[in-house]
């Protein structure tokens, strides 16, 4: 069976997270499609048994192209199993409301594109200090520092819970190889 995985990334970790995703996909006997959401001309969905989609959230929202992609392919969507890995920092949060803020977004993306996806897993994301610009490494490092986080900006802080990240990817190729039954 062959799945589509797709990703939008930002500073690359949901790019990490969708070859790890595609990596272990393989393990499990799939044929994967691994391509970046924002680039022209990738497999188009209806060729697959499953789709599985890695999109971080920045500035409170998910990038545009996962959210043009969904509306331009729902119909196609629909017909599989379809599943979303929504990365972000703050579902990490020690913050009760900012999880529950992080946990929101996937249902303010099936607002904007009427297509609503049946799995979701919440991983969180990265601190790529080394990535940032001078102003924004400060921003996030003050922010960091009033989470109670990591603020050494000499590295990069990755907080992706990977275990868990590989058995909802169990999950969802057990959702793929049912509905190829049915």
């Amino acid at each position: 069976m062959s799945v589509l995985v797709l990703y939008a990334t930002v500073e690359g970790h949901s790019r990490k997270i969708a070859e790890h995703a595609a990596a272990q996909l393989e393990k499990m006997g799939h044929g994967v499609v691994l391509g970046d959401v924002r680039e022209p001309g990738f497999a188009v969905p209806g060729r697959f048994e499953g789709v599985l989609i890695c999109a971080p959230i920045h500035m409170g929202r998910y990038p545009d192209s996962v959210a043009r992609f969904i509306i331009d392919w729902k119909a196609a969507l629909a017909e599989v199993p379809t599943a979303l890995v929504s990365v972000s920092l703050g579902i990490r949060s020690d913050s009760a409301d900012e999880r529950a803020e992080a946990e929101g977004f996937p249902a303010k993306l099936e607002k904007k594109t009427g297509f609503h996806i049946p799995k979701v897993h919440h991983a969180a994301g990265a601190l790529k200090y080394l990535e940032y610009d001078f102003f924004k490494r400060m921003l996030m490092r003050q922010l960091a520092a009033k989470e109670g986080g990591p603020v050494d900006t000499t590295r990069d802080h990755e907080f992706t819970d990977w275990a868990a990240l590989d058995s909802f990817l169990r999950d969802f190729a057990d959702d793929i190889a049912l509905a190829a039954r049915t």
